[in-house]
């Protein structure tokens, strides 16, 4: 990769910026100066240094943000905070977007990466990826929800839906349920309990296949996902 290439990728400056950088003699490959931005890196191999500062170059980049409610869940709009604003530059530059969506008063897991094919991996509908939500309900759940849910229930479009896992963790005046589906239609688990008659007040998500929401994470914080994390992604298949 071209050295004006990988600093500009990395948030450096334009490409003419890079070139006053490398001009001024403050950047050195496997401590050369260099000084032409032609020059090509070996990524892998060599080592950069900026003003002395070592610079560590990464094609890709994997987000576990603890999404808050109020932001939306896309790159850019011109009414709404996103969770890409909510990103520090040097994670920004990487140009990630969100694998899949969360509405906008939803809270919970959200995975942020430049990473197209693993993207369309983990939202192909043919992978059937299973997501776990925590929801309060407005009223009591009981079992004869749980088996609505086993079955699949029929959506206000018509659309039958497949099974889901319900789990009743507190049932009364609200309950507090957990939910698995394997689908990520338009406010599904929403219109999933609005098919039985209930209505969700609260919505967080909690894992996404075998990723789980770090808790540690305020709402609206973010951290890059481990190599364990990342590798059980890319490993990660479903029948």
């Amino acid at each position: 990769m071209r050295i004006d290439k990988m600093l500009a990728n990395l948030g450096f400056g334009s490409r003419k910026e890079v070139k006053s950088l490398l001009k001024n003699g403050v950047v050195k490959v496997n401590e050369t100066v260099i000084k032409d931005p032609k020059h090509h890196v070996d990524t892998e191999n060599d080592t950069v240094t900026l003003n002395g500062e070592v610079i560590e170059y990464k094609e890709f980049i994997y987000l576990m943000m603890n999404k808050p409610p109020g932001v939306i869940s896309a790159t850019e709009d011109t009414r709404d905070e996103t969770v890409i604003d909510l990103l520090e530059i040097e994670d920004s530059v990487f140009n990630p977007f969100p694998v899949g969506r969360l509405d906008k008063d939803t809270e919970g897991l959200l995975l942020i990466t430049n990473d197209g094919q693993l993207s369309h991996r983990l939202l192909s509908p043919k992978k059937h990826v299973p997501k776990t939500y925590f929801a309060v309900i407005n009223s009591e759940v009981t079992e004869d929800d749980v088996m609505a849910f086993k079955e699949g229930v029929t959506l206000d479009d018509g659309y039958e839906t497949k099974p889901g896992e319900l789990k009743i963790l507190k049932s009364g005046i609200t309950s507090d349920i957990e939910l698995t589906i394997t689908e990520g239609k338009f406010h599904q688990v929403k219109r999933m309990f609005e098919a039985v008659g209930k209505k969700v007040i609260y919505l967080k998500r909690l894992t996404m296949g075998p990723l789980a929401l770090d808790e540690t994470l305020e709402l609206g914080e973010y951290r890059e996902l481990t190599e364990e994390e990342v590798q059980m992604l890319m490993d990660y298949e479903v029948n």
